[in-house]
């Protein structure tokens, strides 16, 4: 692989990207170019060789040549500055021989080392305003070098006394010399620092130079070091001015939508809302892109829609236990419930516990014949005149209902009392009262439980005959004894 060609194919390249740059705003270009003082030192460890042979070795005159750019760093007064630059290098060998101290033919050498670079310096550039008006700066830059070789050759002048003769002759020339990286070779490479200092008034630049190689730059037959080092001159001038950097565009709410195109300039929001924040319609806290029922408030976890009824009973399924049957809020969504399963709910339902028809409450019914019997046996029961004593061929009777509701655990009786209108209504009340307790009182002496047993009076408020008649009188002073399913 020819690399030499490579390098050479690389420099238009890089020459076109600095031009580029220059083109963009904050982006300036400029030609330089000067003049230096060049050396090729050479450090070995044979023992004099400086006395021998290195005093003859002095600076040579060359020159540089290139463009260099500018970039403006976050900081006003640091600039990034890359460039290409075209230097000669090396240095030059001369030395008179004095034919009386010394048996040589040669009488006179010299010979000039001609290295020449193509550089691609990156500067940081520091720089310190001199005027007002911002166009007049001194310069300080440092920073590494990059450098491939482009060309080596040296020229050369002789003047040789022939042997056995007092003619002379003059030889010179030019040679070609290797380049690569086998002995008594040129490297290809080099790298090393490099440094300006200098003063930019407008656009013309006016400074010094220097640099130093830092690699071995030539491979000898014997252990030595050979550096390119350089001190010079330069003149410059700015081929273009950068452009004022743009208006920075007002953001107010950092949205990422400019000021001008944001119709919410305080709110942040997309662009596509043309900076103002996504609708919510519902005001539901969930954005109508993200929201499935927008017109109607609901929770993240259901899109935006609200929380699921499936059974339509008003209650939510996250709340509702019965989620495909409808119920009430104090169920949790369930229906009344029915724990004896007769089809009256338990709000309904007299007798919870018992199963029984809806017109008796829920509770079960008592056996026709029952009731009947003790509607007869309740006709026997009989109150001597305005008095709560029952009369003696009542008893018979009221062991009779005992020995029903001993033989019927689950049967209760409900005794009320009866009384005509003779005398006054509260009089009649609590006769009738009192008449009724009676009756449980013999029935407690019989071994009925007192809990069992409910008494009511009604005075003369339900007469079942005519008052003005001693018969309708003598019916109307009663018993009535309803047996009626309990409850435990």
């Amino acid at each position: 692989m020819n690399l030499n060609r490579i390098y050479r194919g690389f420099l238009p390249v890089y020459l076109l990207l600095l031009l580029h740059s220059s083109l963009q705003a904050q982006i300036r270009l400029a030609a330089l170019g000067g003049v230096h003082s060049s050396s090729f030192p050479e450090k070995n460890s044979i023992p004099g060789f400086e006395a021998a042979s290195g005093k003859y070795f002095s600076p040579r005159t060359g020159f540089e040549l290139g463009v260099l750019a500018e970039i403006p760093l976050e900081k006003n007064n640091l600039f990034f500055q890359p460039g290409i630059i075209y230097s000669a290098k090396g240095n030059q060998y001369q030395r008179f021989y004095d034919s009386s101290l010394y048996q040589t033919d040669t009488l006179y050498n010299q010979h000039t080392l001609k290295l020449n670079y193509v550089e691609l310096p990156l500067y940081l550039t520091w720089k310190v305003s001199l005027s007002r008006n911002q166009r007049n700066h001194f310069y300080l830059s440092a920073g590494p070098y990059f450098a491939f070789i482009y060309g080596v050759s040296q020229s050369y002048q002789n003047r040789v006394l022939l042997y056995n003769s007092s003619n002379y002759i003059y030889q010179s020339g030019t040679e070609d010399l290797l380049v690569g990286n086998g002995p008594e070779q040129y490297k290809t490479f080099d790298i090393g620092i490099c440094t300006r200092a200098g003063f930019e008034l407008g656009n013309v630049l006016i400074g010094a130079y220097f640099s130093r190689g830092l690699t071995n730059a030539y491979t000898a037959g014997y252990p030595a070091g050979f550096h390119n080092q350089v001190f010079g001159g330069s003149f410059g001038i700015w081929l273009n001015n950068p452009k004022p950097a743009p208006e920075p565009v007002r953001d107010s709410d950092q949205d990422g939508t400019p000021d001008p195109e944001d119709s919410c300039k305080t709110i942040p929001g997309p662009p596509r809302w043309h900076g103002c924040p996504i609708p919510d319609t519902d005001h539901d806290g969930i954005n109508d892109e993200e929201d499935s029922c927008k017109t109607v408030p609901g929770t993240a976890q259901y899109q935006g829609c609200p929380i699921p009824d499936s059974d339509h009973d008003g209650i939510n399924d996250e709340e509702d236990s019965c989620k495909e049957v409808p119920g009430l809020e104090q169920y949790h969504g369930c229906p009344v419930p029915d724990r004896d399963q007769d089809g009256v709910n338990d709000e309904l339902d007299t007798c919870p516990d018992q199963p029984g028809p809806s017109e008796n409450q829920g509770c079960p019914v008592v056996k026709a014949e029952i009731n009947s019997r003790a509607k007869l046996l309740a006709a026997n029961v009989m109150f001597q005149v305005n008095s709560t004593r029952l009369t003696g061929n009542s008893y018979p009777a009221v062991r009779e209902l005992a020995d029903s509701l001993k033989t019927n655990p689950d049967l209760d009786l409900l005794i009320e009392g009866h009384t005509d209108h003779t005398g006054r209504p509260g009089y009649n009340m609590k006769l009738s009262l009192e008449r009724a307790e009676a009756v449980k009182k013999v029935l407690l002496s019989l071994g009925i439980a007192d809990n069992r047993i409910v008494v009511k009076g009604f005075g003369d408020t339900r007469p079942v005959a005519d008052n003005n008649t001693a018969t309708g009188k003598a019916k109307n002073r009663r018993v009535v004894c309803v047996f009626q399913l309990n409850n435990r």
